[in-house]
C-alpha cells in the first residue's frame, strides 16, 4: 500500500497582506488594474484564494483605503487657534494620501469603513465643535474640508500646475481669455505645498467669518 500524499492547505493570508498588494497594483498599474485576479498574481496565489478573506472588489478596495490611511495621527494637535488645529489635521492626510493618489477616488466611498478616517473625522468634528460650529454648520463645514482635501490631492498629482496643461492655458489667445491666460501664465510659478496651503488658509478663513 503506497501513502496517500496530502495536499498542503493554501497559505494563510492577512488583511494588511491583501491590502500591501491591491495598493501595490494600483501604485504601479492605476485604480482601474485594482481587480482579485491581479492582487491574486502579486501574492503568487489563485483568484478564488482570495475570497476566503473578502468577498469582492469593494471590501478590498476598503482595506486599501485603511492601508494607505493607517499611519495618520489622529489626535487633537496641540492647543492653538482652530484653524490652526484643523490645518494641521488636514496636511497629516496629504502626507499620508500624497504617496498614493492613484487611491484618492476610494476615499469618499470607503470613508465610513476605515477606522483611521473615523478617528479622524472625529477629531476635526471635536475641534470644530469647541469652536462654535454645530448642527448643519459643523456638516457643511467638514465636507467643505473633505472636498477640499480630496480635490486638491487630485488636482496636486493629476493636473498639477507644472503641468502640459497650465502651458497649454497660458498659450491662449489673450484677446479672447484675458484673465485664463494671464492667470495660467502665473499659476507655473506656484509650488505644490503653496497651493495647497494657500487654498486651505483661504478655506479656513471663510470657516471663520462663518462661525462668528
Amino acid at each position: 500500500m503506497y501513502a496517500v500524499k496530502a495536499m498542503p492547505r493554501p497559505r494563510s493570508l492577512t488583511p494588511a497582506q491583501l491590502a500591501s498588494a491591491a495598493l501595490a497594483v494600483i501604485d504601479r498599474d492605476g485604480l482601474s488594474a485594482l481587480t482579485m485576479r491581479a492582487v491574486a498574481q502579486e501574492l503568487g496565489t489563485s483568484p478564488m484564494a482570495l475570497y476566503r478573506y473578502v468577498a469582492d472588489r469593494d471590501e478590498l478596495e476598503a482595506l486599501v483605503v485603511e492601508e494607505v490611511l493607517s499611519t495618520v495621527d489622529t489626535a487633537a494637535p496641540p492647543d492653538e487657534s482652530w484653524q490652526d488645529r484643523v490645518g494641521v489635521l488636514v496636511q497629516r492626510m496629504r502626507v499620508a494620501i500624497g504617496g498614493h493618489p492613484a487611491v484618492v477616488p476610494l476615499l469618499p466611498v470607503h470613508r465610513h469603513r476605515s477606522p483611521t478616517v473615523l478617528r479622524w473625522t472625529e477629531t476635526v468634528l471635536g475641534v470644530l465643535a469647541e469652536a462654535g460650529f454645530a448642527g448643519t454648520r459643523r456638516v457643511v463645514a467638514l465636507r467643505a474640508l473633505l472636498a477640499y482635501a480630496v480635490g486638491a490631492i487630485q488636482l496636486e498629482h493629476l493636473g498639477p500646475l507644472s503641468g502640459s496643461g497650465t502651458d497649454a492655458m497660458a498659450g491662449l489667445s489673450p484677446a479672447e481669455f484675458p484673465h485664463l491666460s494671464a492667470t495660467a501664465a502665473d499659476a507655473r510659478r506656484v509650488r505644490p505645498d503653496a497651493e495647497f496651503d494657500g487654498g486651505l488658509d483661504l478655506l479656513l478663513r471663510g470657516l471663520a467669518v462663518s462661525s462668528d
